[in-house]
């Protein structure tokens, strides 16, 4: 693992596998930040860097003068997108699915910006899965989800954690498969 710090706060903490954890690391999709917190790329249509998701133990932000378009874990030709709100939640998805090679798991870190809906919009997918909490909010944003599947003409799915979000379920239940997709 690249440094103790975050695979503490993630794996320990958010309960990522280790598994998982190392290969984003590989990948240069996640770096330490400060004070041991997590940095998670996302990145433009070039596959450049354009800003970063910070999450730490009491705090989440993102870059400075960065832009938010999608962090992205998994197969990157994939037909089936699961959007979900952070990218804690994006990777507790992968694990909880065990890592579909049919899915890209993705985050818009909380908020939409031009880049965002776009880079959704360019993807040859099939089916856009709105993997959102199951609160108010995440229905909020499944709608939105919802109505970009009807723009890029593809199918759309919602698929709600039995708990709040993604992150607790793993760490209640466990690799067990989701429910509603």
């Amino acid at each position: 693992m690249a440094t103790l710090s975050i695979g503490c706060y993630l794996n320990d903490t958010r309960a990522i596998p280790s598994r998982l954890l190392q290969r984003a690391i590989a990948l240069g999709q996640i770096r330490e930040g400060a004070h041991g917190s997590a940095w998670f790329g996302h990145h433009d249509g070039d596959g450049k860097i354009c800003g970063w998701e910070e999450r730490g133990r009491q705090w989440r932000s993102f870059s400075s003068g960065g832009t938010k378009v999608l962090f992205r874990f998994g197969n990157p030709t994939a037909a089936r997108l699961c959007v979900t709100e952070a990218a804690i939640d994006a990777l507790n998805l992968a694990a909880v699915e065990r890592e579909r090679f049919d899915t890209l798991c993705a985050s818009t870190a909380g908020g939409w910006s031009p880049a965002t809906e776009l880079a959704v919009l360019a993807g040859r997918i099939e089916i856009l899965v709105a993997a959102t909490d199951h609160n108010s909010q995440g229905e909020a944003y499944a709608d939105t989800l919802r109505r970009i599947a009807g723009r890029a003409d593809c199918g759309f799915r919602r698929l709600r954690p039995r708990l709040e979000d993604w992150n607790d379920d793993l760490a209640e239940t466990g690799a067990d498969f989701p429910h509603g997709a």
